[in-house]
């Protein structure tokens, strides 16, 4: 990008600066002897263009909507459409829930997130007795086709995109959407949305798996046959760096981890006979945005670029759509603290920020009462209109990937593919990502991450604002919380009693048998069963039943 004489006269001027420098230091120390980014790159004091000498504009960066993206998956990005402003959303019952969707869709959001409980995502039924205490707490319980029609009760499904965070059940719930859009009129080929369907990272991460690797992914991939076929407009999947983040990971581990993730399920696909070029345009990604303003700006390009090489080099796909990372981003709810919650506020706008000027496709923005419980409507107001300033206050919007140029973000970029890569390359040696995380190599590098950033904090290195600095005795009433009703969970249980009594249960019955025979026919599809089996409104609880006599349960290894 520079000429040979322009780099030396930059060098001997840089000769130059550093001498006024020491000059300065010797007046003026700077605050550290060395400065880092939260994942531990060291940064230097000023960035020139002779730390990215050798980048060819049209190989590395290209225009917008151009390989290897790295400046964005659109050529117009936010001139066209602002991103998807999608808040994350689900409590107590259906009905509840439904009301807060509402709520959201007349304040100008514009697609639907839906979190759910516990019981929900781990395959429990609300009445099952593991269940007990946690029906409806950090999420919506949903324990059968009954209950969905509930939750998207004069919502139409052919006007909104939905997100579903669900991973080890998640063809049940998406197959659940499909019958509900059916009874509203809304054919399979008419709906939009994603699925997270991401069961690798929560044998690294997050926890709420059900059975061993090998049927798990035998279910994705299943899915991304039916959905190939009949769900033409869905993303079957949501590859999520955001819990690996959220667990401790540097932003480098993210992105390598995330993308390690993605590999695996491409893989499995194309083993199982799959076209990457078709099914690779409906991989999605989830990525975290942390404080780091400047490292989240040049992690979201660096992956970018990163799987657009993996899809193209690795894979042989030459459908530009099947190499496009496209991605939703959730602020780091990590970050946010109980004390002086206000700040987060900030912490918030910021992250968001970083996410818009990175290209994500769709937004969360968390509420700053999060570190005390699930939002109030209030708080989750005031993140929604964050999002809304920046699009159409800020004029940030205004042109595509404003950043690119800056010699510390195209370093930066640079710098976090490069050890990106070198993570995805043990990952390769150890034999894959089932073998590395069955290992322990990939949690135990998430541990290691953990731990330094909470020694750091501990050390006083790593500031949090109102936590190990600026701390303020707390001054008038805590903001208001939301509460869960304890009778919700009463109340739930009290449905699918009387579900289970007035349905046809011999259909339930021969439904899941036909399930049960699918789960031991590696060469059938098990969607259009599951799908049969939801139609009857068997329980999400029974048709997982099913499947963990038929497949097992996994079982985490100790990792110390």
């Amino acid at each position: 990008m520079f000429k040979d004489d322009e780099l030396k006269r930059i060098a001997k001027a840089r000769a130059q600066y550093d001498e006024v420098v020491k000059k300065t230091i010797a007046r003026r120390p700077e605050r550290k002897e060395t400065f880092t980014t939260i994942s531990g790159t060291p940064v230097d004091r000023a960035y020139t263009p002779e730390h990215i000498k050798d980048m060819d504009y049209l190989r590395d960066l290209n225009f917008p909507g151009e390989y290897p993206f790295t400046r964005g998956v659109q050529p117009t990005l936010y001139r066209g459409r602002l991103w998807t402003m999608r808040q994350y959303a689900g409590f107590g019952t259906a009905e509840e829930s439904n009301r807060r969707y509402r709520y959201l869709l007349e304040q100008g959001q514009t697609g639907l997130s839906v979190a759910f409980d516990l019981p929900t995502q781990i395959g429990y039924d609300s009445d099952f007795p593991l269940a007990q205490g946690e029906v409806g707490k950090v999420g919506v319980a949903i324990d059968s086709l009954e209950d969905m029609e509930c939750l998207f009760e004069g919502i139409p499904l052919d006007k909104v995109s939905t997100s579903m965070t669900i991973n080890a059940p998640a063809a049940i719930l998406l197959a659940m959407y499909i019958a509900v859009g059916e009874k509203q009129g809304v054919s399979a080929e008419q709906l939009s949305g994603t699925i997270q369907n991401d069961i690798l990272k929560e044998y690294i991460a997050r926890g709420t798996y059900i059975f061993p690797p090998t049927p798990s992914m035998r279910l994705i991939v299943d899915t991304f046959a039916f959905c190939s076929e009949y769900v033409p407009k869905w993303n079957t999947i949501s590859i999520s760096g955001y819990h690996i983040r959220e667990a401790g990971s540097t932003a480098i581990q993210e992105v390598a981890f995330t993308l390690a993730d993605g590999i695996a399920y491409v893989d499995a696909a194309v083993k199982a006979g799959l076209d990457p070029n078709v099914f690779g345009e409906r991989l999605s990604f989830f990525f975290n945005s942390h404080n780091d303003f400047l490292e989240e700006v040049a992690k979201f390009r660096a992956a970018r670029r990163l799987w657009a090489k993996i899809m193209k080099d690795r894979f042989g796909v030459t459908n530009p759509r099947a190499q496009m990372l496209r991605f939703h981003t959730q602020t780091a709810g990590c970050t946010l603290t109980a004390q002086q919650p206000e700040n987060n506020i900030v912490r918030v706008a910021l992250q968001a920020m970083a996410a818009v000027l990175g290209g994500t496709q769709s937004l969360h923005t968390n509420s700053f009462d999060e570190a005390l419980a699930l939002p109030t409507e209030r708080s989750v107001r005031i993140a929604l209109r964050t999002q809304q300033v920046i699009g159409y206050e800020s004029g940030v919007a205004n042109t595509v990937d404003p950043l690119a140029g800056s010699y510390y973000i195209e370093w930066l970029t640079n710098e976090i593919e490069r050890q990106a890569q070198e993570y995805i390359k043990k990952i390769d040696d150890l034999g894959g990502m089932v073998v590395a995380i069955e290992k322990g190599y990939v949690q135990q590098q998430i541990q290691d991450a953990a731990y330094s950033y909470q020694r750091a904090v501990e050390e006083g290195e790593q500031i949090v604002v109102g936590v190990n600095k600026f701390q303020a005795a707390e001054e008038g009433e805590r903001p208001e919380i939301l509460r869960v009703d304890p009778k919700v969970a009463e109340e739930q249980i009290k449905k699918l009693k009387a579900l289970r009594t007035r349905r046809d249960n011999l259909r339930v019955k021969e439904t899941l048998e036909l399930l049960r025979e699918a789960a031991r026919d590696s060469s059938i599809n098990l969607v259009p069963r599951i799908l049969d089996a939801v139609k009857a409104y068997a329980t999400e609880g029974e048709i997982c039943g099913v499947l963990r006599e038929e497949f097992g349960e996994y079982r985490e290894s100790v990792v110390l």
